[in-house]
């Protein structure tokens, strides 16, 4: 199981022992989704909390009246999953699919809980990635209320250069809360600018 990204990445946050690294390589699942599969639904209860090995993918929720509302996008080395579902194991919001085929490393919540049990300073590398998405989740809120859809679209090519090119153009329009054609005028301008 390709285990060593994820030990990569907690590593930036807290040093494990050998023996705790396999601890957590020994309870992870390994699994591939293909382009299109959903990794929780919305209704479902979100059961792992999921690390991308390499792939793209998208979360969002479907209104009653059947519009999507992009929420974010995920690549390699990011996180995914319906928090709020996986940490309080209700019903979730969101519904997260893969743009791309991918492969993530899978955390249930009952073995998230051993594992903070057995090595507590795991404790603290999931508050710190939780506190990490909650700020780019209030700067997001804090941009749609007070940006223009261009600064909106400026802010995420800038941000996150290398999702733009593997996402089509309508999921990109959602996330910034516009339309497809408007994206397109939004680029046009941009390019007249330069």
């Amino acid at each position: 199981m390709p285990i060593k990204p994820l030990l990569n990445y907690i590593d930036k946050f807290v040093t494990l022992t050998e023996k705790e690294q396999d601890s957590v390589s020994s309870k992870v699942v390994y699994r591939k989704y293909l382009k299109g599969q959903y990794i929780v639904q919305q209704g479902d209860v979100c059961k792992y909390q999921c690390y991308i090995v390499s792939g793209c993918t998208r979360t969002f929720y479907v209104d009653e009246n059947g519009q999507e509302h992009i929420i974010m996008f995920a690549i390699e080395d990011w996180w995914t999953s319906d928090v709020g579902s996986y940490i309080t194991q209700t019903p979730a919001d969101y519904n997260v699919q893969c743009i791309e085929n991918t492969e993530m490393i899978q955390i249930s919540y009952d073995i998230r809980e051993v594992l903070f049990k057995e090595i507590p300073k795991l404790e603290r590398f999931f508050r710190m990635i939780i506190e990490k998405g909650f700020v780019a989740s209030q700067k997001r809120i804090v941009r749609n209320f007070s940006l223009s859809a261009k600064e909106r679209y400026i802010i995420f090519k800038e941000s996150y250069p290398k999702i733009e090119q593997r996402i089509p153009q309508y999921m990109l329009a959602s996330y910034l809360g516009i339309t497809k054609e408007f994206l397109s005028k939004i680029k046009s301008q941009l390019i007249l600018e330069k």
